[in-house]
């Protein structure tokens, strides 16, 4: 019997202009910030590729040439690269949308900052064997990085997402891994608008289950972040 493939496919939201690392990214594009005398970019195509990743839709708009000069079609760097390129703000759901003619049935969501260094395979196995037709990893923060945002049910299902008022009774947070069904993206109207509208349509059918990971994140959307990162990724 032919074993069941997994996801092939993450889609980068790499579109913003990542204000909060100005001055650094009013000429250059948050993927192409140096860490370490690389584009942060190539940390992530060589995470995805780590973990079974064959083709990035990488979701683009402010500066995207850069990227694409360095990047091109990823074949040299052993990975397939498409760009979906945003003329105008559509906010993380509406570059999802945007990106809609290229996406598989099933595919990961990954946010153009964050570098997230755990087994992706496992996460894909925990969703195939779920059932559910959405998956949020988390992080049980208990308000200790940042607000906490996320409440689970009993059986570990998204039941709340709550980025604007986060409630105490709210114990994790959204990990910026997750995996979305196709099906799902073209059912909001807009277009401008956040990827919580996805989560949303899936809570509100219990289909978003959660996996839980124990390991932190990473990220480069603020200095600190930065800072932290290029000390993590120094000792690898």
């Amino acid at each position: 019997m032919k074993k069941k493939k997994g996801i092939r496919q993450i889609v980068i939201l790499a579109g913003g202009y990542a204000t909060r690392l100005h001055p650094i990214t009013i000429k250059i594009p948050k993927s192409m910030v140096e860490i370490n005398g690389r584009p942060f970019f190539e940390y992530q195509v060589e995470l995805c590729k780590k973990n079974g990743i064959e083709e990035i839709i990488l979701c683009v708009g402010h500066l995207w040439e850069q990227i694409r000069d360095h990047f091109g079609d990823g074949n040299q760097f052993g990975i397939k690269i498409v760009y979906s390129v945003e003329n105008e703000k559509l906010d993380t759901g509406g570059a999802i949308k945007n990106a809609l003619p290229h996406l598989d049935e099933k595919f990961f969501v990954m946010y153009g900052d964050s570098f997230l260094d755990i087994d992706w395979k496992k996460i894909a196995e925990f969703y195939a064997r779920s059932k559910a037709e959405g998956l949020m990893t988390v992080y049980k923060n208990n308000w200790k990085l940042e607000p906490s945002r996320v409440l689970l049910d009993d059986m570990g299902y998204a039941k709340e997402y709550n980025k604007e008022n986060p409630r105490r009774e709210m114990k994790y947070m959204e990990y910026g891994l997750n995996i979305l069904p196709k099906k799902i993206i073209g059912k909001v109207r807009e277009k401008s608008f956040p990827i919580s509208r996805y989560f949303d349509i899936l809570m509100d059918k219990r289909q978003l289950i959660s996996c839980e990971s124990k390991k932190r994140f990473y990220e480069i959307g603020c200095r600190e972040g930065k800072e932290t990162f290029k000390k993590y990724i120094s000792k690898k």
